[in-house]
């Protein structure tokens, strides 16, 4: 019989990468809105910032900020409410796409390389990082 040894996927192509990245420090979710979504939008910042209570909330840009296509919102949170904000946003999102990134310090692979998203999923303007 065959011998079968599992490969693992590897996050970042480079398994060296992975390993010696820095230490996490946080989370980002950036809440998109438009003009005919903003309220929602609002709604939903209220209502997770009574639920999580450990999250910050910047502001709600009416402008473009960044490498984010659209205005937003800007959720900060410790790494260990990653599956708290994750599993309240997925059920409570209205329809709003959200953009999540770690922050680990370098800004362009946070942003490119390990992201994830609920909703429709947007280019965005790496080179304003």
């Amino acid at each position: 019989m065959p011998s079968f040894t599992p490969q693992l996927p590897i996050a970042y192509g480079n398994h060296q990468e992975a390993i010696s990245s820095p230490r996490l420090k946080g989370w980002h979710a950036h809440i998109y809105f438009n003009d005919l979504t903003e309220q929602t939008a609002q709604r939903v910042i209220n209502d997770i910032a009574l639920e999580i209570t450990d999250l910050r909330q910047g502001q709600l840009h009416r402008k473009l900020v960044g490498p984010h296509p659209c205005w937003s919102c800007q959720l900060y949170f410790k790494p260990h409410l990653l599956s708290d904000v994750v599993t309240w946003l997925t059920f409570n999102r209205k329809g709003l796409t959200i953009l999540f990134h770690p922050i680990s310090g370098n800004d362009l692979l946070d942003h490119k390389d390990r992201v994830f998203w609920m909703g429709d999923v947007k280019d965005l303007n790496l080179e304003n990082l």
